[in-house]
């Protein structure tokens, strides 16, 4: 039964107003979704590449911008007032379409977070019958009218379901996505796609439909780790997926070991959740394949990241006296031996080995599911954090010669471990009940 059914009663996402909008509209082929919190400032940039990608690319068909905004809803609609003369299509040299796009703002209903306003996205692009969608982050600085183009065209021309980003980053942008979601995706539902919490992405029909029959849309899954939850989705449910190369994606760099946002928690708690609720697919899969890219790759260099390995060493050598009681309930001994063993190195030839980081996290996720001695997910899931530095350090210090395609193929190489030591994982996992 679909308890969350996005047309009826208190569990939309949608005001009424917005319905009657969306209802007057009398459907759309693509709906262009940006959820926003706050984001009058940059939002407008992003509008205007969506609406010149959409007349560019599909002059044919009708478009719709949904805005999904959780802050301020009046600031949001003034930088969309602000667009009116439409001048930039004069300056992109792009005609306009057969229909005018429709942009729409809503301030969306509901718990407050990301999760919730994709939510109603999904429900402004099922009432509009949309055959095709996006979503694209609010914020961006490096979005092209192409983007468009690459997220919608390999729905409505191949057919596929979903079309996860591909972007160029430098090799130490995005550690939780290359220690953690990457090589998990790959191992434990043997697709490989590179960008699994990537904020934009392009659905099918098939897929808003699929999301909003979840009954998830109250709870963590949703609010905290929407974007890996919907990767996970639409690989479990069989979906044909592929990736589209939008080349850099420009935002605000971040050292891992200075500025660990709640996204950590976030993203590696939704993933050993999904463990829990997708084991019967992937306890039985075996092997992986690689995920169909579009787009020009280009040799584009991104900015360099740089990373104080020393503070990463530091904090996880501060992390083990402090979460020894929970490693030694987590870890298996021989694991927890072998850790003790690395924090006892010195910072010159420190290395946390590849298949000791691998077993380690599948004892957390083995841990975090399990309900391991009364532990709870949140001290599972904090427990692990000077471990993810002490992996990420090791990272740097092994490709801090390498360039970005060298130190992609050591990632790569990784995933690859991780895909050989699942049986590990499904030992565990199956012996704990």
């Amino acid at each position: 039964m679909r308890k969350n059914s996005s047309t009826g009663g208190n569990t939309s996402s949608i005001d009424e107003r917005t319905r009657k909008r969306l209802k007057d509209i009398g459907g759309a082929d693509i709906v262009v979704g940006i959820p926003s919190y706050n984001n009058a400032a940059t939002i407008a940039r992003v509008i205007k590449a969506a609406e010149l990608g959409l007349a560019k690319y599909f002059p044919h068909y009708k478009g719709v911008i949904f805005i999904s905004e959780g802050g301020n809803a009046e600031e949001t609609e003034k930088a969309v007032e602000a667009l009116n003369d439409k001048h930039y299509f004069e300056t992109a040299f792009i005609a306009r379409p057969q229909f005018d796009t429709e942009i729409i703002v809503a301030k969306y209903i509901g718990p407050s977070g990301k999760g919730t306003a994709v939510r109603a996205i999904l429900e402004a692009a099922e009432i509009l019958n949309a055959r095709a969608g996006c979503m694209l982050d609010s914020d961006l600085r490096s979005i092209f009218p192409e983007w468009i183009e690459l997220l919608i065209a390999p729905v409505i021309i191949k057919g596929f379901g979903f079309v996860a980003p591909y972007y160029s980053r430098h090799k130490y942008d995005g550690t939780i996505t290359n220690m953690i979601a990457y090589p998990l995706t790959w191992a434990l539902y043997g697709r490989r796609v590179r960008q699994p919490i990537g904020g934009d992405f392009g659905f099918s029909r098939k897929l808003i439909t699929s999301l909003l029959s979840k009954e998830v849309w109250g709870t963590d899954i949703a609010r905290f780790g929407i974007d890996i939850w919907m990767t996970t989705v639409a690989i479990c449910e069989n979906l044909k997926i592929c990736q589209s190369f939008l080349g850099a994606k420009i935002h605000d760099d971040k050292d891992p070991g200075k500025d660990l946002s709640p996204m950590f928690t976030q993203v590696v708690g939704t993933i050993f959740s999904l463990m829990d609720i997708y084991q019967e697919t992937w306890l039985h899969v075996k092997g992986s394949r690689p995920t169909a890219i579009f787009g020009f790759e280009s040799e584009f260099a991104p900015k360099p990241l740089k990373v104080d390995v020393e503070n990463l060493i530091n904090k996880f050598k501060e992390g083990v006296s402090r979460y020894m009681p929970v490693w030694e309930k987590v870890l298996e001994a021989e694991n927890c031996q072998k850790i003790c063993e690395v924090a006892r190195m010195d910072s010159v030839h420190f290395e946390l080995p590849v298949d000791l980081w691998i077993k380690s996290l599948y004892d957390f996720a083995v841990a975090y599911n399990k309900r391991t001695d009364g532990l709870t997910p949140g001290q599972v899931i904090e427990a692990l954090v000077p471990i993810y530095y002490a992996v990420t350090a090791s990272f740097v210090r092994r490709t801090q010669n390498l360039d970005s395609r060298q130190a992609e193929e050591v990632i790569n190489q990784q995933c690859s471990a991780f895909e050989t030591l699942k049986p590990y994982l499904i030992n565990r996992w199956t012996s704990m009940g």
